[in-house]
């Protein structure tokens, strides 16, 4: 006790030993007799040869930032300090190794009587909770200490016990700092743990390597084995399976030593941060607990206590002094006053996040792409399961192994996507199935195995794009050739910042029009063998200045306007940051030199001033690297263009036949039914914008504006407007119906009938629930004019 109390870096040493034994005796009697363990055979080793401990005995600086490390940097210093030993006499190393013994004996004599208090709670619990008759129930097992988890999960080998969950029948996995982040193939490493925990295993044991950066929403059971002192990391650990996603409510238990002053003032902070959060009546309470009580703070009051510089009453009063609910009620108005000062509001983010939605990719399309797709790469997807039995949508698959020629690819693209599985069980296209079943893989563009089918199909089909085909329009009276493009926006780091497909089409007259890529969903392919148009094929080198000039230009000039704002924004940071670190680090130089020129005698002096010289310079270098690289990042420019291939719409043989010629659009029908709908919007006060022309699967845009800020929108209706002279049969194209699939409640349909005469406009919300009989001949779903009138349809 003495030696912690004494100003001096090896003392300090010891403090930190003192804290981080009384931390390993609350996590389990296990943990720390392996440190004592340890620390008596460190001692033995020095007492055998005592001149090589002195040559590499050297003065280490611990950390002040201990509880914000790494879980393997803070492991690493808990190794150095069950090393440090204050004496190399003999005599003292023979009697610390002899108490040492006596202390190992007695933690050897605790565990054989197996009556540790968290042990027994922790299996009452599992009894409770149901996981010894649930096999399919999952649970996380959090501790701060890897030999607590080997005393929990150890396997039983290379001198690591049974851990206790195995033998009570447990399926189990683990997660630690000594594991590397690995891939889902390899064992041992932490995505794979993660793999196995999600599709087998009943039960996964973490330390704090775990608590960040995975997610685990499919678990909503968790135990802290032992409490961290910081209490942010708390706070993680909780996020890992209470997070977006998470369908249950999320039950934690927090096992805390009460018999111990460490546990009465962890005790005394969680029934703090309890009260203050029933008195605020939020759970904002602990995502500012870090601004109040900061990270380190409780770890440095615990040196202190061993030091004798403060007591258990002293740290308790600290808490209640400082975690006070007028602090937090001050931090958290604080927050909503800035989001007040910033316009920021929940009406116009629901907005804002309607309009995103609708630019997302809607599942479905990405099941039929993959399915059709994947035979062509030698993979076959089998259907197990889907929502609708009898749709060949939103379904499960079981995929198996993969090709070793697709195996090549994903390795080729495991530095942009990640590592491509050898094997995948059942994999889903729709993340909303995930809730369903854990062990279920959502496989989406990005996902290595979604990349790697998609670079197959397009390496075996590229001359086929580039040959061109033809394809057939129902509402298209006259031929046209499209060309298809793809491009980039890349900084002056070469980074991409975007990359958009784009479709120019040439008419016989010579005039041009870009068309969005969902185009290509309202057309089907023509037969083997047909025919193209004998009209002239413009030069691609005329397509592409057309599409330069009318659509890149214009792109790259708006993007280049919002990275500016966005280089401008990071700038300002990276100044305000480094230039702190900069006057931080002359500050602690120059003082480091004043003792120099005071004539201070301190152990290594000269090396720590060069190594803060050298961290000065780093610090200058990186600030003007910093520079350079925003510079460049500031500027935008098209690059990549790309031609990936051309075909010919043509008017579709059958569009006048009897059981298509209803479908078939009339331009000028549609046109009064569109300015009807307008009209309908209008007269309601919404604000409206047509998008007719971008083959986006709806014609117009309403919104909504805040009525104290018409600039705000706070709701959103995308609409599809069909127009009919008379009453008659109603189509949506493919994108249409797809488009209304994804935005559900948010698409709507405005049918306007008898056009010619006295126009009848009905509004219907989500028609994909009207019941349409899909048209296989020209992938068109109709439904008829009884319908619209006869389900939650709206006449005005």
């Amino acid at each position: 006790m003495a030696a912690a109390g004494q100003e001096s870096a090896r003392a300090r040493a010891v403090g930190f030993t003192m804290a981080m034994l009384q931390r390993r005796m609350a996590s389990s009697i296990y943990a720390v007799r392996r440190s004592l363990e340890r620390m008596r055979a460190r001692r033995q080793k020095i007492l055998d040869d005592p001149d090589a401990y002195r040559q590499e005995l050297i003065e280490r600086k611990l950390p002040d930032d201990f509880e914000e490390l790494t879980d393997e940097e803070r492991q690493s210093i808990i190794d150095r300090l069950e090393d440090e030993v204050l004496s190399v006499d003999p005599a003292a190393l023979r009697s610390e190794i002899g108490r040492l013994t006596q202390l190992i004996d007695q933690a050897k004599q605790l565990e054989d009587r197996n009556i540790q208090t968290k042990l027994q709670k922790l299996k009452a619990i599992l009894k409770e909770e149901g996981i010894f008759d649930n096999a399919k129930m999952k649970l996380l097992v959090f501790t701060e200490h890897k030999d607590t988890l080997d005393y929990l999960a150890g396997d039983g080998r290379d001198d690591r016990p049974l851990g206790k969950l195995r033998e009570w029948g447990l399926t189990l996995t683990q997660i630690h700092g000594g594991m590397k982040v690995g891939d889902r193939d390899t064992p041992g490493s932490r995505i794979y743990s993660e793999r196995e925990f999600r599709e087998s295993a009943q039960v996964l044991v973490a330390t704090e390597a775990a608590g960040e950066g995975i997610n685990l929403q499919f678990c909503w059971l968790m135990v802290n084995f032992d409490i961290p002192w910081n209490p942010v990391r708390l706070e993680q650990r909780v996020g890992r399976i209470h997070r977006y996603g998470q369908e249950k409510d999320c039950l934690v238990f927090n096992f805390v030593a009460q018999n111990t002053r460490e546990g009465r003032v962890l005790q005394t902070l969680i029934e703090r941060l309890k009260e203050i959060r029933e008195d605020l009546g939020s759970d904002q309470v602990f995502d500012v607990v870090g601004e109040v009580f900061p990270s380190n703070l409780l770890e440095k009051l615990f040196r202190e206590m061993y030091a004798r510089q403060m007591n258990e009453h002293q740290i308790q009063d600290r808490i209640v002094r400082d975690v006070s609910p007028e602090r937090f009620r001050e931090i958290t108005e604080s927050t909503l006053e800035g989001l007040a000062k910033k316009e920021l509001n929940l009406s116009a983010i629901v907005g804002k996040s309607t309009e995103a939605k609708e630019r997302r990719l809607v599942p479905e399309v990405i099941e039929l792409f993959f399915v059709a797709a994947a035979p062509e790469t030698s993979l076959h997807p089998k259907r197990l399961e889907g929502r609708d039995k009898t749709s060949d949508r939103c379904n499960v698959y079981r995929i198996g192994k993969v090709p070793r020629h697709l195996v090549v690819i994903g390795d080729r693209q495991e530095a942009r996507f990640g590592r491509l599985g050898r094997e995948y069980g059942k994999i889903v296209f729709d993340k909303a199935l995930l809730g369903t079943d854990p062990t279920l893989e959502w496989v989406t563009p990005g996902h290595p195995l979604f990349e790697t089918v998609r670079t197959d199909v397009v390496s075996r089909t590229e001359d086929a794009l580039r040959r061109g085909t033809v394809f057939f329009d129902i509402h298209r009276s006259y031929p046209g050739l499209i060309d298809v493009f793809a491009a980039s926006i890349k900084d002056g780091r070469g980074h991409c910042l975007h990359r958009r497909l784009f479709l120019v089409e040439t008419l016989a007259t010579g005039e041009m029009r870009v068309h969005e890529p969902t185009l290509l969903h309202d057309i089907i392919p023509a037969p083997n063998g047909t025919p193209a148009p004998g009209d002239t094929i413009p030069d691609r080198s005329q397509v592409e200045l057309y599409l330069y000039t009318k659509v890149l230009e214009p792109w790259v000039r708006k993007e280049a306007a919002i990275r500016e704002n966005e280089v401008a924004r990071i700038a300002k940071h990276v100044e305000i940051s480094l230039n702190s670190l900069i006057d931080r680090q002359n500050h602690q130089l120059g003082e480091f030199l004043n003792r120099q020129v005071e004539g201070e005698t301190v152990t290594g002096l000269d090396g720590i001033i060069s190594q803060a010289e050298q961290h000065l310079d780093d610090l200058n270098n990186r600030l003007e690297s910093r520079r350079r690289e925003l510079e460049l990042e500031r500027h935008c420019a098209i690059a990549d263009i790309g031609h990936l291939g051309r075909a010919w719409i043509v008017p579709h043989p059958d569009r006048a036949s009897p059981q298509v010629a209803p479908m078939v659009r009339d331009d000028d029908v549609e046109r009064i039914a569109v300015q009807l709908a307008i009209a309908h919007e209008e007269a309601r006060g919404w604000v409206v914008e047509s998008v007719e022309s971008e083959n986006r699967g709806f014609d117009l845009i309403s919104r909504r504006p805040h009525p104290e800020d018409p600039m705000t929108f706070i709701e959103v209706r995308f609409i599809e407007v069909k127009g009919r002279a008379c009453v008659g049969v109603v189509a949506l194209s493919s994108n249409e119906y797809q488009t209304a699939v994804r935005l559900k409640d948010d698409y709507w349909l405005y049918v306007a009938f008898n056009c010619v005469g006295t126009p009848q406009l009905y509004t219907v919300k989500n028609p994909v629930e009207l019941g349409w009989k899909p048209v296989m001949a020209v992938e068109h779903y109709q439904i008829g004019a009884d319908k619209i009138g006869g389900h939650r349809a709206e006449k005005s």
